[in-house]
């Protein structure tokens, strides 16, 4: 670190930083020799004259050029200074350079008081009468000495008694500290263009609580070039010299490759910490001894880089004991668990750059300016969309691209998705090194064709893989390789996804056939239509076909006979469908063509059925036994007409069919799905009615019936939906709510908006419920009683025209209540109690023209959503 702190000095433009002034007989054999070795083990560059004994009576122009190359001079007013001329000419040089170079003065008043220089008095005064004799003919010199003093006694300083009760060794510790703050070296090189680190580096600092005495760890995790090193060199250089000791250990994954990766590390630990001191360690436990005994006392930095393993964090850090009180301990890692498991007191995920960030910091490699050249602009902001915020590949791309023509530029940018570059590929790739063969397989499933999908939806096709999601999805998001969005979608960086796909590409660069997943539709292409090049090695296959004319032959699929994920939108299959891979788990044909399924499609192993869009019009002419299937969604299908017998799907746990149009008949044996959580009939416009079995389906969560406009009642017993949560009956003509439907103890959302005919009577409601919308209904509806709904945390009752006389109900019982809507209604006055809504945050009063006046509104209110 010394040598490093050096030569920022001399980058700077100062050899020296800082020049010691003092004088020799009072203070060289003690305070001023404790405090040059101090800074010296600090790692500060400084300047001290050797000479015990001096000749002649002017400076040397040695000292005055060390002072001139000086970034900070330290001037130690002791008792004596004054007597000496080499010491005043030296004060007098060293106020100059503060005038004209800016350097840095910081006085230390060592046993004297500050007052004696400003006003020479005591061992000053003595002195001046002496210069003041010897000097009569150079009065203007030693007026320069006493101006110099009066400058320097003014200047904020250090007093031995004052801030440090007399201990010197305290004194020092400050003066080291506050010249590493004055000279903010980089003990580490941070970046070349450190960009939109600042804010990380401040968050991260804040965790650390320097200053309390506990010893406290903190974890940086991420991907692979999100910048969790950069962070954490900038967070080293910030600190650092508030400790007494520190080291920054990089790349340790990469150095423990080698045997003695382990000791050398520990070695350095040492050494970085104890100021240079060789200590010799045969093995790691000798290691593990040294650093436990020798920083057990000492309050030091620790930055721990790029760590993979538990066993070494161990090794290098294992136990907090091992540091004195103070001490801070940063640790850099892919995996977010391993910090969990080694219990550290706070983690931060590195995030990634925003637009603006990212496009300046892609600017300063690719145009080494901070904004694109003008011509350049739109190709430059194609690079980082695609990057999503990754420093590294900001990095590499912008000096790939770095004076090229434009024509490179789009050759560039149009095969970066296909093959990213060595160095952003050879990075990423070390953050799938430690997965196990289940989880690197769930991985490439999401990058090749699961991206941006419902995690639900892709768990139940990964489960059927037999891979275990949820325990994968976990752990690749521990390894910030997934993060799962507000709307329970999957995300994937893309250069995470290109990444995975890069892997693929390489099992067989010239052979697509020989590769487990294909969705380049040129690699398909080939291998079903010009060679049936398709092996039994393809698992997966992803094509849209809307512009092909060309008809699959069915014997092209007959190779593959490990295909399990299929997805084609559009497109035709020619000949017997036999010959597609019995051990399809995911069958996704959106627009498919055909009025019904094959009767020879094998599908006994399928766990999803996605025919979106497609020309069915039923899915098969006889009942078929499939017990792995899970989900059936035949969405916007606008011929799909009637449903299937049921009998045969034990395992169906998901049926869309929403906005299929002409459906108006649901088979009785839809009761007999007991495992059933979610069905979706919304837009289903020819639907009358419900079997009354559908009540059996004790294991429902959801039921949409949303623009059914022609459903006229419910089952009678729906209340035997014990677990229903969400009853959603928007647009249809449902007049009356069953009686049972006050027993549905989990109901926690009911939509009864925009009905085709009023709802006249209303059951009592369960107390589960949340979320409460009867809005743009003629006639008066409301529940009998809104006693008991302590749930209830949202009530739409907007644009039903109401009057006073309608809404009587005292509202004050509703005392989970935090957004009520009451516009578009005729009232002249607030209904009664919602001044008692205690966390009531949102209230709509928008289109009420007769309301005269608000009379109340709770403590917790925010806003209104109208007047």
């Amino acid at each position: 670190m010394s040598s490093s702190s050096s030569s920022s000095s001399s980058r700077l433009g100062w050899p020296y930083d800082v020049f010691l002034s003092f004088r020799g007989e009072d203070t060289r054999k003690n305070f001023t020799d404790h405090l040059y070795t101090a800074l010296l083990q600090a790692g500060i560059h400084t300047f001290r004259d050797d000479n015990e004994l001096r000749k002649g009576e002017e400076i040397s122009s040695h000292l005055l050029k060390a002072i001139q190359e000086s970034k900070i001079s330290i001037v130690v007013f002791s008792k004596g200074y004054a007597s000496s001329t080499w010491c005043l000419d030296e004060l007098s040089e060293i106020l100059d350079c503060r005038q004209t170079a800016g350097q840095i003065v910081l006085p230390v008043f060592y046993d004297i008081d500050p007052s004696d220089i400003r006003k020479q008095k005591r061992s000053f005064a003595e002195a001046f009468d002496r210069h003041e004799e010897l000097f009569k003919e150079e009065m203007e010199k030693v007026q320069k000495w006493r101006t110099a003093l009066l400058e320097a006694g003014i200047l904020c300083g250090f007093d031995l008694h004052s801030i440090a009760n007399g201990h010197e060794s305290k004194l020092i510790q400050m003066i080291v500290e506050e010249v590493l703050s004055k000279l903010n070296p980089r003990y580490m090189k941070v970046a070349t263009y450190p960009v939109g680190i600042d804010s990380q580096v401040k968050d991260i600092i804040s965790m650390l609580c320097v200053g309390t005495n506990e010893v406290r760890i903190v974890g940086i995790y991420g991907m692979p070039g999100i910048g969790k090193t950069t962070i954490a060199k900038a967070v080293f250089n910030q600190i650092c010299h508030k400790f007494e000791g520190s080291s920054c250990l990089l790349n340790i994954s990469e150095r423990l490759d080698q045997h003695t990766g382990l000791l050398k590390l520990k070695k350095q630990l040492l050494r970085d910490i104890l100021k240079g001191y060789i200590w010799h360690c045969n093995d790691d436990d000798e290691g593990i001894n040294l650093i436990k005994s020798r920083f057990c006392r000492k309050r030091v930095l620790v930055i721990l880089d790029d760590v993979d393993q538990l066993k070494h964090l161990r090794a290098l850090a294992g136990e907090r004991d091992w540091f004195g009180p103070g001490s801070r301990i940063v640790i850099t890692t892919r995996d977010e668990r391993l910090l969990t498991r080694l219990e550290v007191e706070k983690k931060y995920h590195a995030k990634g750059l925003n637009n603006e960030e990212s496009l300046q910091l892609f600017s300063w490699h690719a145009f080494k300016r901070p904004h694109p050249m003008k011509e350049y602009v739109e190709l430059s902001k194609v690079v980082v969309d695609y990057v999503d915020g990754v420093p590294l590949a900001l990095e590499v791309l912008g000096s790939k691209l770095f004076k090229r023509s434009i024509t490179h530029w789009r050759s560039f940018i149009e095969k970066l998705q296909k093959h990213l570059p060595h160095q952003i590929q050879r990075q990423l790739i070390t953050s799938l090194d430690d997965l196990d063969g289940e989880v690197k397989g769930m991985f490439l499933d999401i990058a090749c064709f699961f991206n941006g999908m419902d995690k639900d939806y892709v768990g139940k096709i990964l489960d059927g893989r037999g891979f275990y999601p949820e325990m994968g999805f976990d752990i690749l998001g521990e390894r910030s390789l997934l993060t799962v969005n507000s709307e329970n979608e999957l995300q994937m960086n893309n250069l995470l996804r290109d990444m995975g796909r890069e892997i693929i590409h390489q099992m067989a660069p010239n052979h697509p056939g020989k590769r487990s997943r294909l969705w380049h539709p040129e690699d398909i292409m080939d291998v079903l239509d010009k060679y049936c090049s398709g092996t039994e090695v393809v698992e997966g296959i992803v094509l849209d076909a809307q512009a092909s004319k060309d008809v699959f032959p069915s014997t092209s699929f007959a190779p593959m006979t490990s295909l399990q994920l299929l997805k084609l939108t559009g497109g035709r299959v020619g000949g017997h469908y036999e010959h597609i891979s019995k051990a399809l788990i995911w069958l996704c044909w959106h627009k498919f063509s055909l009025k019904t399924l094959p009767h020879k499609f094998r599908l006994d192993s399928l766990v999803v059925l996605d025919m979106q869009h497609s020309n069915i019009r039923e899915l098969w002419k006889e009942t078929e036994c499939l017990n792995n299937l899970k989900v059936i969604d035949l969405s916007n299908s606008r011929f799909y007409a009637k449903t299937p017998n049921f009998s045969g799907l034990p395992s169906l746990e998901r049926l869309i069919l929403e906005n299929c149009t002409s459906l108006a008949d649901i088979h009785q044996s839809v009761g007999e799905l007991k495992k059933l959580v979610f069905l979706n009939l919304k837009g289903c416009y020819e639907l009358k009615k419900l079997p009354e079995s559908i009540s059996e389906l004790k294991s429902l969560e959801t039921m949409n019936l949303e623009r059914c406009y022609r459903l006229e009642k419910l089952p009678e017993q729906l209340g035997n939906m014990q677990v229903l949560t969400d009853l959603l009956l928007d647009g249809t003509y449902v007049q009356q709510l069953p009686s049972s439907t006050g027993i549905l103890k989990k109901l926690k959302k009911l939509l009864v908006r925009r009905v085709r005919l009023p709802i006249r009577t209303a059951p009592p409601l369960p107390p589960s419920l949340e979320e409460l919308v009867i809005k743009e209904e003629r006639q008066p509806f409301l529940p009998p009683s809104f006693s008991g709904l302590s749930s209830l945390t949202t009530l739409d009752i907007s644009n039903r025209y109401l009057s006073n006389n309608d809404i009587s109900i005292n509202l004050g019982s509703l005392s989970s209540l935090q957004d009520l809507n009451l516009a578009g209604n005729d009232f002249s006055e607030l209904p009664a109690g919602i001044g008692h809504l205690a966390k009531l945050e949102k209230l709509d009063l928008s289109r009420c023209p007769n309301l005269l006046f608000i009379s109340e509104t709770p403590s917790s209110f925010k806003s209104f959503g109208g007047t």
